[in-house]
């Protein structure tokens, strides 16, 4: 009797356009960590399947109501679900619906005995460099999706890395001419740092991803092409959505400052992130803002 080869590992990635790949292009389309960590899941005798269903400009309620649906009918072993900044550049920001629609992708994804990955991330007002009234607001958004991230993951026992951290942020080398998406050196260690944790739980035997690109960084003149062409389109079409209600946020941010009452800006949201941890169930883990 012939024994048959073990199945694939199989792995599926969603979220938006950081686990699509943006940055990391190679022969004229997007690659990204998901695709360079799936290169290190399989060993010898056993191959890895990878499906990325990740789509730029995504948000939570996308991955919640869209990719899920698809990723499981793959039935993966590793599903990485990384998502979020995009809320924080919509006026639909809501932290509590964010976290309800994360715990179902989550619950969903462990309830078929995938292991599930997931990331928080920094937000798009520093990465940017925006002035401090606009990126506070946008800074503050972000803690409390990362503060979701954190509890859900501590829940679901999912793999966790941490890239929010002031190193990561401040590294230049690691991002792309957009300065808010991975270069492929960043790429490539997002792909190193997963495949380390999941190396470390005995979850993977295979090599992991080189460190050093392969492609040349961009010069000075590509950047420049990019912010007057791509990225001016990227800030169009955030600021059709946002710009108002960011600027009546840096408003608000203005005179709570001259007040002296800036902690106010920080309790409101402390209160409705505590409201959507607590609406989740069964016994919600606590998180808190920042940590």
């Amino acid at each position: 009797m012939t024994r048959q080869p073990p199945r694939p590992i199989r792995f599926a990635a969603l979220g938006d356009s950081l686990t699509e790949g943006v940055g990391d292009r190679v022969d004229g389309a997007w690659r990204g960590w998901a695709a360079l960590l799936a290169q290190g899941l399989g060993e010898p005798g056993r191959s890895a399947e990878f499906h990325n269903f990740a789509v730029s400009g995504a948000l939570t309620s996308d991955v919640d109501e869209h990719q899920t649906p698809v990723a499981l009918a793959c039935a993966p072993d590793i599903a990485a679900v990384v998502v979020g900044v995009n809320d924080t550049l919509r006026q639909t920001f809501d932290i509590h619906d964010i976290a309800m629609r994360y715990d179902r992708v989550c619950a969903a994804i462990s309830a078929h005995g995938a292991r599930i990955l997931t990331a928080c991330l920094p937000d798009p007002g520093t990465m940017l460099a925006l002035p401090l009234p606009l990126a506070r607001p946008l800074a503050r958004r972000q803690r409390a999706v990362n503060a979701v991230v954190h509890a859900l993951s501590d829940r679901y026992g999912a793999v966790h890395l941490h890239m929010a951290d002031t190193a990561w942020v401040e590294d230049r080398t690691l991002w792309s001419a957009d300065r808010i998406h991975p270069g492929e050196r960043g790429h490539r260690m997002i792909a190193r740092r997963f495949h380390e944790l999941l190396t470390a739980e005995g979850l993977v035997l295979g090599s992991p991803p080189g460190a050093e690109p392969e492609q040349p960084a961009p010069g000075p003149a590509a950047k420049a092409l990019w912010l007057a062409t791509a990225g001016t389109a990227w800030v169009a079409r955030r600021c059709t959505d946002l710009l108002p209600q960011l600027l009546g946020l840096a408003g608000a941010e203005v005179r709570h400052w001259a007040r002296g009452t800036s902690v106010r800006l920080d309790q409101v949201a402390e209160t409705a992130l505590s409201s959507a941890l607590a609406s989740l169930s069964p016994a919600p883990p606590l998180a808190r803002m920042g940590e």
